[in-house]
Order: C-alpha cells, then structure tokens, then sequence
C-alpha cells in the first residue's frame, strides 16, 4: 500500500505536477479574489491547480483554469467552477511578472492555494517548461538520492 503525501497544515489544495514539468525560477505569494461560495468550497478542499496557469492584462494577473468545485449548500447564486480569478499584487510586481513573461518559454504557475491568518493565498511561480530529457534526468537523480537514503538507513 502506498503512502498517500501529507499536506502542510494550512495548505488547501497543491500543484505536484509543476515541479515534475516546470523549472520554477522565482516565487511570489499573492492574495486572491473570492467570493464567498468559493472561499466556502476551498477550505472544504476542493480546489485543483492542475492545469492552471496566470496571464497578466491590462496591468491585472488573472488565474485560469483553477477549477473549485461548486459549493454543496450553495443556491442558484454558485460561482463558476473555472471562472478567472484576479490576484492582488503590488503594481512593480505585476510589471515585473509581465516583463518576465514576455521572454519566450516562461509563465507564471499557481504552486500552492494555502491559508495564512484566515486569507487565502496563491504561491505563484515564473517557471520555464522542462524538456523531456530534463525530466527523464530528474527522475534519475530522484531514484539515487533515494537508494543511497535507503543505504545510509539500512548502514546503521
């Protein structure tokens, strides 16, 4: 049986695969837009970052494709599951991203939807696309630091 990854305690909803296809080069934490049947749905924990990813328009950063499943009790007043959601950063920030995403080959990348003193926020990453090779070499790199872990363990 396999161990199933523990989450740290105030994060709601992670993006594993971003690290396996992306080099992420620079993080930034970044509050979001919600609104209440959202906030509701998410701490419940049903939030995906999977195949999400943020634009910058008109001097605003966007997340698309963040699905949060609708709110159970909510009524006829439920958001859209994939609606995009505007994130709160600082102007110099928002022109920094920008400036970084217009060089070809990197985008900004939602890594983690966590709480912090009961707001919610998005880790954010510029991240540059890994080629397959890269991948296939970080898998290898993976596989011995674990075998020789397994060494060291079994050695004392």
């Amino acid at each position: 049986m396999s161990k199933k990854k523990k989450k740290s305690p105030g994060t709601l909803a992670e993006n594993r695969k971003a690290r396996h296809d992306y080099n992420i080069e620079d993080t930034i934490e970044a509050g979001i837009v919600l609104r209440g049947t959202e906030i509701k749905s998410i701490r419940r924990g049903s939030a995906n970052l999977k195949d999400s990813f943020a634009q910058v328009k008109n001097g605003e950063i966007y997340v698309h494709n963040m699905h949060i499943a609708p709110y159970e009790e909510g009524n006829r007043f439920n958001h859209d599951p994939l609606r995009p959601r505007k994130l709160l950063l600082h102007k110099r920030e928002i022109e920094k991203l920008g400036t970084r995403t217009r060089e070809i080959g990197y985008s900004i990348i939602p890594l983690k939807l966590y709480l912090k003193h009961g707001v919610c926020k998005v880790l954010i990453g510029v991240a540059r696309g890994k080629k397959k090779y890269d991948k296939r070499q970080d898998l290898k790199d993976k596989a011995v630091k674990r075998d020789m872990q397994r060494a060291m363990k079994d050695r004392y």
